[in-house]
């Protein structure tokens, strides 16, 4: 998708509903600028067993129809002005390893593009990196925990 077109990709939808196909995923989504695509598949959400580890999982009881750009409530009195928040649904890890130090700390000064957390999703790593400069005010999100799209993770000024 190097040029922009005016309407829907309908060959990358027909590419994500086939990737559904061989990978047996129940939804994926892809955000590239301004477009973001959902391609689900009706069936209830399942999580394997490892991923259940350390929380209670409860299923919706009804598909939802929330609009996809929809992000978790912010609690009573917390700016999140400058949230950065989770890019794909998954489990936050604050370090690098179990019982390493953190990624980063409250307080401490980042430069756009270091790594402030990980985020596992399908049993696959991925680093996210500071969108700015600036200082942590707060992180959000306690270590290993499940994260949805669009939940903020940490507050950088």
């Amino acid at each position: 998708m190097a040029e922009k077109k005016s309407g829907i990709d309908q060959k990358l939808i027909r590419d994500l509903a086939n990737i559904l196909n061989d990978t047996d995923l129940t939804e994926i989504e892809v955000e590239q600028d301004d477009l973001r695509i959902r391609v689900s598949r009706n069936g209830t959400p399942m999580m394997m067993p490892q991923q259940m580890q350390g929380y209670a999982y409860q299923a919706p009881a009804a598909p939802a129809a929330a609009p996809a750009a929809a992000a978790p409530a912010a609690p009573a009195g917390r700016d999140l002005t400058n949230a950065v928040t989770a890019p794909m649904v998954g489990t936050v890890y604050l370090s690098p390893a179990p019982g390493s130090r953190a990624f980063v700390e409250v307080g401490q000064m980042v430069k756009e593009g270091q790594t402030l957390l990980i985020i596992e999703a399908m049993k696959t790593m991925n680093q996210i990196p500071s969108p700015k400069s600036g200082k942590v005010v707060e992180i959000v999100i306690d270590d290993a925990s499940p994260v949805e799209y669009g939940e903020p993770l940490v507050i950088i000024e």
